[in-house]
This record gives C-alpha cells, sequence and structure tokens, in this order.
C-alpha cells in the first residue's frame, strides 16, 4: 500500500508529484498542457467563456489558430468535471444555428458513452465490418505539413480539434492500411479527453469499420480547413494525398451482441458509506456521490497495474491531478497507487457509477453500499446503440 498526500494546485508542485510517485508509469518527459488546466476552477473558466456565434461554420477549421470555433470543453466532459447537462444549457441564447450544431456533436458525446456501456471490451474490434488488406508503414508520415503539425499539436498539447484528429485517423488507417487499435491507443496516451468511448468510436467511425464507409481524408480538405499550409510542404507537386483515397478492401461482420453497464437510474443504498470513492470518469463538483455527501472524506486510487500497462503521457497526470488537488482543498482527500480492490479493501463506499468495464471489475471486488447513477443527458431506453442515427431518434433529452 502506497498512500500519498495530495500536492497544492500549483503546476509545479503537480509536475513534482508526478516526476516523484508516477513517472514509472509514463514514457514522456513530465510536464503538463501548455495551453489546458485541469481543475473545476478551470472548467467553470472554460465554459463561461463559450461564445457560440459561428459556431456551425468555425468549428472543423485547423488553421490559423486565429480561426478555430471548437471550444476545448471535452477534457473536462471527459473527466466528469463539468457534466453533459450544463454543457448542453450552455447553448441556450445561442443563434439557432449554432446551437443545433454544437448540442448534436454533445449528443454524439452521449451516444459513445452508451455505445461503450452497451458494447464494453467488445469495442476493441471492429463492430461492423473488418479490412483484408495487408499492414501498411507503422510511422507518422511527418513528411507532410498536414500531418506533422497535427502530430506535433497532439504530443504538445494533449489536445486536437475534432478535424485533425479525422485527418490523422484516415490517413493512418484508410490510406496506409496501419493497424486503426495502434492508431486509436496512440491517441488514448496522448489526448487529455481520451476515454476509450469517444476515442474509440471515433476511430471506428473515421476507418469505416464501425460505420457504413470510411472518411476519406485529402488535400482539398487541407486547403480548406489550413489554408496556406500546403504552400510549405515540399511534396505539394507531387502530393501524395491528392485524390481520395481508394477504400480498403472489407467484409461485413456480425454486431456484437450488447451488455448492460449503464448502472442504475436511481440511487442504491445498502448501507451507510464512510468514504467517497472517486474515478477518472467523474471528477467534479457536481459528482453526485461527492455532492450528496458533503461531509465524507474522499479517495483515488492511481491503479497502478492498469497503468503501467496503458503508458498515459504526463499530461494526462498532471490535468487529473490539478483536478484532485482542488477537490483536496475542499474537503479530506487520500490518494493511494497500487490496486483499487487492495486499497479500498473494507471501506463503506459511496460512488458514482461508471458506465466502462473497469468499475465493473472493481465493484464486485469492494464494499460499495451507496451508488449513486451516472449523471446521463439521455437515460438509457433500448435505444439502438450499433448506429447513431436510429439511436438518436429514440435518444430524449429531459
Amino acid at each position: 500500500m502506497v498512500q500519498l498526500k495530495p500536492p497544492d494546485t500549483s503546476r509545479s508542485a503537480i509536475e513534482k508529484f508526478v516526476q516523484t510517485h508516477l513517472s514509472h508509469l509514463t514514457d514522456t518527459p513530465i510536464a503538463g498542457s501548455p495551453s489546458i488546466r485541469g481543475g473545476q476552477i478551470a472548467a467553470n473558466a472554460c465554459i463561461a467563456s463559450v461564445d457560440l456565434s459561428g459556431y456551425a461554420a468555425k468549428r472543423n477549421e485547423v488553421l490559423p489558430l486565429s480561426a478555430r470555433g471548437a471550444t476545448r470543453l471535452s477534457p473536462y466532459i471527459r473527466h466528469g468535471v463539468l457534466q453533459l447537462r450544463e454543457v448542453w444549457e450552455r447553448a441556450d441564447g445561442s443563434p439557432a444555428k449554432d446551437k443545433k450544431k454544437f448540442q448534436d456533436e454533445l449528443l454524439w458525446q452521449e451516444y459513445a458513452r452508451h455505445w461503450y456501456a452497451a458494447l464494453g471490451q467488445k469495442t476493441k474490434v471492429p463492430t461492423k465490418k473488418k479490412y483484408l488488406n495487408k499492414e501498411g508503414s507503422t510511422e507518422w508520415d511527418t513528411a507532410l505539413p498536414c500531418v506533422k503539425v497535427a502530430v506535433k499539436e497532439l504530443e504538445t498539447h494533449g489536445w486536437l480539434v475534432n478535424q485533425a484528429r479525422m485527418w490523422l485517423a484516415s490517413h493512418w488507417s484508410v490510406r496506409n492500411h496501419q493497424d486503426w487499435r495502434k492508431g486509436e491507443d496512440y491517441f488514448f496516451r496522448h489526448l487529455i479527453d481520451g476515454s476509450r468511448a469517444a476515442n474509440r468510436l471515433g476511430w471506428q467511425w473515421t476507418t469505416g469499420i464501425g460505420s457504413s464507409k470510411p472518411y476519406g481524408f485529402s488535400r482539398w480538405q487541407v486547403e480548406k480547413r489550413a489554408p496556406g499550409l500546403c504552400d510549405q510542404c515540399p511534396l505539394q507537386k507531387m502530393c501524395p494525398i491528392q485524390d481520395w483515397p481508394t477504400e480498403p478492401m472489407s467484409e461485413a461482420i456480425s454486431a456484437p451482441i450488447g451488455i448492460d453497464n449503464y448502472g442504475p437510474l436511481t440511487a442504491v443504498e445498502v448501507g451507510k458509506p464512510t468514504t467517497v470513492w472517486l474515478t477518472a470518469e467523474s471528477l467534479g463538483d457536481k459528482d453526485p456521490a461527492l455532492f450528496n455527501n458533503p461531509d465524507l472524506p474522499a479517495v483515488f486510487v492511481f491503479d497502478e497495474p492498469l497503468l503501467k500497462r496503458l503508458r498515459i503521457t504526463s499530461k494526462r497526470f498532471v490535468f487529473i491531478l490539478e483536478t484532485l488537488a482542488e477537490i483536496s482543498e475542499t474537503r479530506p482527500l487520500t490518494l493511494y497507487l497500487g490496486r483499487p480492490e487492495a486499497e479500498l479493501a473494507g471501506i463503506p463506499l459511496t460512488v458514482t457509477h461508471a458506465p466502462v468495464p473497469g468499475f465493473q471489475k472493481y465493484k464486485k471486488k469492494l464494499n460499495i453500499v451507496q451508488t449513486w447513477p451516472w449523471p446521463w443527458l439521455c437515460e438509457p431506453n433500448g435505444a439502438p446503440i450499433h448506429s447513431f442515427s436510429p439511436w438518436v431518434k429514440k435518444a430524449r433529452v429531459p
């Protein structure tokens, strides 16, 4: 058992904490994102600054930075620092076209969570068709500025606009026939908003293994979304992405059978808790278990065996610790490094259900006496989860 004292909220203290206690779990130099800070204060400031005017037209812009319309709310949404409902309501009063497009993007995020709750580890493999082509190159083609600039931003800042994510995923798998799982893992390690739900769904959709057809990345998209970038390319006269990529050979497969990891829709209590168990899925002030037990101490476990396998970047650790450090200023918080089932053994816990496979694994081994529902934007209602269009037709936002 390794018990750790939470650091103070300064970036330098948190980076020192990561260097001292967690550096063996990452392969990157210890540094937080230069443009994204964790914590409820940063999340509240980010959502307060959102202006959706022109969002529909600007959300896919990549360069210049000043032309971008993306909000950068995704790291806070992914870790539950902001809940989808409050982000949804933030669109009220925005121009109708921009409000609809923004809320459509939130519905895609919600769909990803439903999709992952229903399929879990079955999303490791294609859900609609598999490619038959032999695997090609295993490196990013950074001779192309459009690829190089996206890879550099991802590795430096831990974030990308959605258009750049689609560029990289399509170039990796559709054009170059590289293993989509390796690309998805790379994104997951680097993205501060990286979740298996949204990340895997995005890769399956973009590459066509989880959708009707793949997204094709070609030169015209770069010229439209990052004007002037092609002028810097040494290959501009022999552009390897000049034309639409040839769709990889594939064959249809049977859709996986769903499971049920949606969790309860009302609180379940079988005893009196003494501690709030926080997970990386839900770290905000409005986390139901945290909010409804204001006088209880909290605990967070860095799952050492899992993190040794994942090898996430230090930027992700810094973001989570910045969030935890703020929580420790409002109530007692204990941090552990080890195995959750060992560190939390015997403690009467209250927790917010997390619709991810890891939570299912540990809840069977722990003394959870109070479980709060996951704060769904659309409560599970049996909507089909193998495709977004039929799901969203049945989904309801209360």
